[in-house]
């Protein structure tokens, strides 16, 4: 099923071009873009983790939805930009330059069809600025383009009730919530046996500097971690993933709504 998570009825490849161009009321149609990553994710968990993530939860999402609602999804962007990772065999990575072509090209063919609502939903942490790039880049070419560089974990979810304080600060990748979704998502896919609890060593101490934050530093996987996983799996439970995968698909269910009653701010 080359639709994967997604409703059949929702994915856009399905669709013949005659069907696209007698869509009525195109302008208000909303495409999601799904965008994941294929790249280490430590030695329990499989290369695929954001980008099935991403899939997932907007899948559970659109099954919520109301069928008249207007939104059809793209196939799956499987590759990110994943250089942090390169270190581990088995991350694949564009750079932020291809990245970047690939999301504008994209962008304008759905601009050409007669599209005017493009969000990228975005699953992998190293690459939300590039999106933002695009967005604006694309908006700015064309005025009436409205696109979105959205973040599939920014919606309000039940994580922080699950998680312990030090992981919800340094549990950044392959740790208790990422493993916990893999377990409700892909479980045949989790090695729990393999499972390794390793958080950065040697960070800034009595400084505003930190990993991620307002003011960050650079830095890849390797300079914070010999395992891949920056956190604990081993707290990780279906339980939990369950869990979190239907407050993150309620809240994007929410995020579609919006998303099709949004006009672009009009100062001029």
């Amino acid at each position: 099923m080359m639709h994967s998570y997604i409703p059949p009825d929702r994915f856009f490849a399905y669709l013949t071009w005659t069907e696209i161009e007698r869509m009525p009321n195109k302008e208000n149609v909303v495409i999601l873009q799904p965008i994941g990553a294929i790249e280490q994710h430590g030695p329990h968990l499989p290369l695929i983790v954001d980008a099935a993530i991403s899939t997932a939860v907007i899948g559970q999402a659109l099954e919520q939805l109301e069928p008249e609602v207007p939104v059809y999804v793209l196939p799956t962007l499987y590759y990110g930009k994943s250089n942090e990772h390169w270190h581990f065999p088995g991350t694949i990575t564009l750079s932020a330059q291809t990245l970047m072509s690939v999301l504008r090209e994209v962008g304008e063919s759905l601009y050409r069809a007669g599209f005017r609502k493009l969000a990228f939903v975005n699953g992998h942490g190293g690459q939300p600025q590039v999106l933002e790039i695009v967005a604006r880049d694309l908006h700015q070419q064309q005025s009436d383009f409205m696109v979105f560089p959205l973040f599939i974990w920014r919606v309000p979810n039940v994580a922080a009730e699950l998680l312990t304080a030090k992981e919800l600060e340094l549990g950044i990748h392959a740790g208790d919530a990422e493993t916990s979704l893999m377990l409700s998502i892909l479980p045949d896919r989790v090695q729990m046996s393999e499972a390794i609890t390793e958080y950065p060593q040697q960070l800034p101490q009595a400084s505003w500097l930190s990993m991620e934050g307002n003011l960050p530093f650079a830095w890849t996987t390797r300079d914070l971690t010999q395992s891949g996983v920056l956190g604990d799996p081993t707290q990780a439970t279906l339980d939990k993933g369950d869990r979190i995968l239907q407050s993150l698909a309620a809240s994007w269910a929410q995020v579609i709504r919006d998303l099709v009653q949004f006009q672009q701010p009009q100062a001029w």
